[in-house]
């Protein structure tokens, strides 16, 4: 584990992170929350484990100022492997399927079902109960509805997306952070086919 971050036990629960996992300062992670392996949590974020359990699989990334949780004995936070969350996302008591992009300043609402391989454009918001489980479509607008199904080269960018951040996180390996010689570097953007919000 790379920790820099705060992590706090509650109510019996102590946060686990799983092994290789980047967590940046000024992050909290508290109570019921288990992290998978090369994951990455960047700078304050918080994934607040009081209410509920938050469960994060592995290779996931959730961007600086994200915040996670649940209500109390109804909704809890399921998010899988490979995942992208970008900057400023709200995520509240929702289930999140493996290989999903959730685009900047997204939120997403209790019992909202988001499946694997979909794209979340920025600034949507995914009202409570909104069933999105079927794989490769972009989501969005507020409220958030299917568009259209995924293109070849968006469903491609998924994992480029997931790949980019593990990428990122061994900069913070080094001490003297800077980007290793010859670093092939892919844009953190979606291909230009998608719409912006």
């Amino acid at each position: 584990m790379l920790y820099s971050g705060m992590i706090r036990k509650l109510l019996g629960h102590t946060p686990q992170v799983g092994e290789g996992t980047f967590v940046a300062e000024g992050s909290h992670l508290i109570g019921d929350v288990i992290i998978g392996k090369r994951s990455s949590v960047w700078y304050n974020v918080v994934l607040r484990g009081d209410v509920g359990p938050i469960r994060v699989g592995d290779e996931t990334n959730i961007q600086d100022g994200t915040i996670i949780h649940g209500t109390f004995q109804k909704h809890y936070a399921v998010i899988g492997s490979r995942v992208t969350i970008g900057h400023l996302c709200m995520l509240h008591g929702c289930k999140i399927g493996d290989k999903c992009l959730i685009g900047m300043g997204t939120t997403i609402m209790d019992n909202a079902k988001i499946g694997a391989r979909n794209i979340v454009g920025a600034g949507s918001l995914v009202t409570e109960h909104a069933d999105f489980s079927e794989e490769g479509w972009l989501i969005l607008g507020r409220p958030a509805k299917k568009v259209r199904p995924l293109k070849p080269e968006e469903l491609a960018f998924l994992d480029k997306s997931a790949d980019n951040y593990l990428k990122y996180k061994t900069w913070y390996e080094d001490p003297n952070g800077e980007i290793p010689e010859g670093a092939n570097l892919e844009s953190d953007q979606p291909p230009k086919s998608l719409p912006e919000i």
